[in-house]
C-alpha cells in the first residue's frame, strides 16, 4: 500500500509541477510578447516623427508692414534687421535680400526635402529709400512675386524660329580647301 501511495503522490506531484512549467511558460511568453509589442510601437514613433527645418530669415508679416513705400535704409534695418546679402548698382541703387528656406523630412531617416523657399527683396533708390519691396518664391518650379504676383522674365524671349535662324547665321562654311 505503501508503494501504491508513493506512485499516487508522485503521479500528483509531477501532475502539479506540470502545471507550474506551464503557468511559468504562459507568463515568460506574456512578458515576450509584451515586450516585443512596446519595442515595436516605439520603433514605429521613431519613423513616424515629421521633422520641419527652417533656415535663414523668416519673414513675419507685421514687420513687413513697418517697412512701407518710402522708408528709409535706416528704418529697413531696424525693422527687418540685417539682410542675408545685399547688390550695390553702379547708380547707386540698393538691393537688400533676405532669404528663407523651409525644408520637411516625413520620416526620421529619410533625406530632407526643400518645400519652400522665399527671398524678400528690399529695392531702395539713390536716396536710400525704399523704392519697392517684392517677396520672391518658387510657384510651380519657377521664381513667382508673391507680393506682385507677376513672374520676371530674364532677357528677350525668342522663338524657334528665330533661335533656329540665330543660329544657322553663326555657322560659316570654310571656303576653299585646306
Amino acid at each position: 500500500m505503501s508503494n501504491k501511495l508513493t506512485s499516487s503522490w508522485e503521479i500528483m506531484r509531477k501532475a502539479t509541477s506540470g502545471k507550474r512549467e506551464a503557468s511559468k511558460h504562459a507568463r515568460h511568453m506574456r512578458k515576450v510578447v509584451l515586450a516585443t509589442a512596446l519595442v515595436s510601437t516605439l520603433a514605429l514613433q521613431a519613423c513616424n516623427t515629421s521633422q520641419t527645418f527652417t533656415h535663414g530669415y523668416q519673414l513675419n508679416e507685421d514687420t513687413l508692414a513697418l517697412v512701407p513705400t518710402g522708408s528709409s535704409r535706416e528704418q529697413v534695418l531696424l525693422s527687418l534687421g540685417t539682410p542675408s546679402t545685399t547688390q550695390r548698382q553702379p547708380d547707386g541703387d540698393e538691393t537688400f535680400y533676405y532669404i528663407s528656406q523651409t525644408k520637411q523630412r516625413p520620416v526620421a531617416f529619410m533625406q530632407a526635402r526643400v518645400v519652400d523657399q522665399r527671398v524678400l527683396a528690399v529695392y531702395l533708390d539713390g536716396e536710400n529709400s525704399v523704392e519697392r519691396i517684392a517677396n520672391y518664391g518658387l510657384k510651380d518650379g519657377k521664381v513667382f512675386d508673391f507680393v506682385g504676383r507677376v513672374t520676371p522674365t530674364g532677357g528677350q524671349e525668342l522663338s524657334f524660329l528665330s533661335q533656329l535662324l540665330g543660329a544657322a547665321g553663326a555657322v560659316v562654311p570654310k571656303l576653299g580647301g585646306s
